[in-house]
């Protein structure tokens, strides 16, 4: 099993086709796990995700690294225009397509299979854009967001949801322990693999969040950039404008 600082060493592409076959390997469980594992509280986030995307009626939205659809179903419910979901990982967006078809989203939603890192969509093409728990995944984090920013419309919207590191005692210990050691073996018993449910707590872990990420938001030229906190700091939502 290779450590996150091993996979962090790979270069773009060949980290890209490492955590790929690892989603792929885990797609049937994905959703089970995660709901399971946030105690059902994921669902509320990104809820709040397309609150806080200011999504409307008649507006273009993507969702990057989409996983098997869940923010792009919540996003249905602001009834935009169209709605793009990128993936990477096939058997991710195989588990989308069974959940679109009971969603009746066959036309509201198109399933694309691309890296974030070469999104394959012209200039100034979306109102918002938004990923949720994957933007620690992409192969290089400057250029997938730098990738975002280019296929946003001028005053377009990213939000980005992603698990955090709670900063206070004790939850900060207690959040810890069980990432560390209960939910990888969780992960393990339920899905049959433990790599991936050993990447998951490393990935969080190595994260830049807080200050640190809203400033590669600045850097990738997003403006008006602001965070905010979710659920004693187990995640957070980052908001920026092009």
């Amino acid at each position: 099993m290779q450590k996150i600082e091993e996979i962090e060493t790979l270069d773009q592409e060949t980290k890209n086709a490492y955590i790929r076959r690892m989603f792929n390997g885990i797609s049937r469980r994905y959703d089970f796990l995660n709901h399971f594992l946030s105690a059902g509280i994921d669902r509320h986030w990104r809820k709040q995700a397309i609150e806080i995307s200011n999504l409307s009626s008649g507006e273009m939205f993507l969702d990057v690294a989409c996983g098997t659809g869940d923010l792009s179903i919540e996003a249905a419910k602001a009834k935009p225009a169209k709605i793009i979901a990128v993936d990477f990982a096939e058997k991710m967006l195989q588990g989308f397509g069974e959940k679109k078809r009971k969603s009746n989203l066959n036309g509201k939603v198109e399933m694309v299979q691309a890296n974030a890192e070469k999104l394959p969509f012209s200039d100034n093409a979306f109102d918002a854009a938004s990923v949720a728990f994957g933007v620690r995944n992409f192969g290089d984090l400057k250029s997938g967001l730098a990738e975002m920013h280019r296929v946003l419309k001028r005053n377009g919207r990213i939000v980005v949801l992603e698990f955090s590191n709670p900063k206070h005692f004790p939850f900060k210990q207690i959040y810890s322990f069980y990432f560390k050691k209960i939910l990888p073996a969780l992960g393990h018993l339920i899905s049959g693999d433990s790599q991936a449910y050993s990447y998951l707590p490393e990935s969080v872990l190595s994260f830049p969040d807080g200050k640190v990420f809203e400033n590669i938001l600045l850097d990738t030229k997003f403006h008006d950039v602001r965070s905010m906190p979710l659920t004693f700091g187990i995640a957070a939502l980052y908001f920026g404008i092009k």
